[in-house]
């Protein structure tokens, strides 16, 4: 009778600073400078209130996140919360699309980079896209630690990028009136379903769960941390563009950032501006592939995918053909060259998404005793105010990404 072959597992590296970093990473992301001067075509002077409205709808979401997290140990995170809620078939469905917006989203943002990096070094546009896609795969494939590291430069490199531009507004604060809104209220909150985008990928802190130490109480601080921390970035970096310049040229430029930092730096602004956004699409691309093979490897696990994806290779401690998988479909997807219409289709499924958590997070109240490491504030009896608020502000959400899309 032949040995049994050995199984190995992911390796837990990951402390809190790690995991945050991680979490900021995901979310400072390309959103932010490709999609603030569409958000200023609908919400003016106002843009900020729809980063804001956007980071309420994460802070709901992400407690709930968190709570879900400390009750159940593996990666496949949707998956495991709806499953146990609604049953496997809409688990299933949640997140294959959640597997798929994450991909379109990678090549999307792939394209992303190797546009600023043609107008830097001439590249052809394809070429860099799946350059950097082989690129960060390959990263993700050696090991999360490294992956981290990368990430943890990049987030620095991203995060001094906004500052420059919050810095830049400073002087020009109360210069516009913040509430003038254009198209009124309404393009306020499509405005904020749009840039939800820049928001994706709070949640999939979860999914580091198998690389955490003492995962119950790392991954929800992280997660909350990582929300705040981005919001504020946001909505300060959204006062000081239209305060720099009128929100009708932010509308309509390709590189609004840039624009904002060539009124302080002249012509060196796009180089500079240039660089930090290659570090931050590409870092976007890293963190997305890392999170979706993780995912496809929780789910794999639960024998929701084929097993093969769950295979972990026995020195570098990774899902080897989880990063492949996702790494190759990325590549075919690198097509995807309208970043509206990507984050209309990905915000879509994550608002379905996020009001199904919220909802998992209400119904498994009553459904699993066990005590939790963290719960949802603000309750009554075992009712979740806030995971209910969630639900409600998801599906609002929703309906204005409908509208966006159409």
């Amino acid at each position: 009778m032949g040995a049994k072959k050995k199984r190995y597992s992911l390796k837990r590296n990951l402390g809190l600073f790690q995991v945050t970093v991680a979490g900021v990473g995901i979310i400072l992301g390309a959103g932010i400078y490709a999609l603030i001067g569409l958000a200023a075509r609908d919400a003016g002077n106002a843009t900020w209130l729809a980063f804001l409205i956007s980071a309420i709808v994460a802070a709901f979401t992400g407690l709930s996140y968190a709570e879900l997290s400390t009750l159940f140990k593996g990666d496949a995170g949707e998956y495991d919360y709806t499953k146990k809620a609604f049953g496997r078939k809409l688990a299933w469905f949640i997140t294959i699309a959640i597997i798929f917006t994450g991909i379109v989203s990678a090549s999307a943002v792939s394209l992303g980079f190797a546009g600023y990096l043609s107008k830097l070094i001439g590249i052809d546009l394809l070429l860099g896209a799946l350059g950097l896609i082989i690129l960060m795969s390959l990263l993700n494939f050696w090991g999360i630690n490294d992956s981290c590291k990368f990430n943890t430069l990049a987030t620095f490199i991203e995060f001094a990028g906004l500052i420059i531009i919050i810095i830049l507004g400073i002087k020009n604060f109360g210069s516009a009136n913040l509430l003038e809104m254009p198209k009124g209220l309404t393009g306020v909150f499509q405005a904020g379903a749009l840039v939800f985008f820049a928001y994706m990928g709070f949640e999939t802190v979860v999914k580091l769960n198998e690389e955490t130490k003492n995962p119950a109480k790392t991954i929800p601080k992280a997660l909350i941390l990582s929300i705040i921390i981005s919001s504020i970035l946001y909505i300060l970096v959204a006062i000081a563009a239209v305060s720099v310049i009128p929100a009708s040229q932010l509308a309509g430029s390709k590189s609004p950032l840039a624009d904002v930092a060539a009124y302080g730096f002249g012509p060196i602004a796009f180089l500079i501006i240039g660089i930090i956004a290659l570090f931050s699409t590409a870092n976007t691309v890293l963190m997305t592939v890392v999170t979706t093979s993780r995912l496809a490897y929780g789910m794999a696990k639960e024998k929701s995918l084929p097993l093969f994806l769950a295979v972990v290779h026995k020195t570098r401690r990774t899902p080897y053909w989880a990063v492949i998988f996702v790494g190759l479909t990325t590549l075919l997807l690198a097509l995807v060259k309208n970043i509206e219409i990507v984050a209309d289709i990905t915000t879509f499924f994550l608002f379905i998404t996020f009001a199904l958590v919220n909802l998992a997070a209400i119904f498994l109240r009553y459904k699993i005793k066990a005590k939790r490491k963290f719960r949802v504030p603000l309750n009554i009896g075992k009712f979740p105010v806030l995971s209910a608020l969630g639900v409600i502000v998801s599906l609002i959400m929703l309906y204005f990404s409908i509208i966006n899309f159409f």
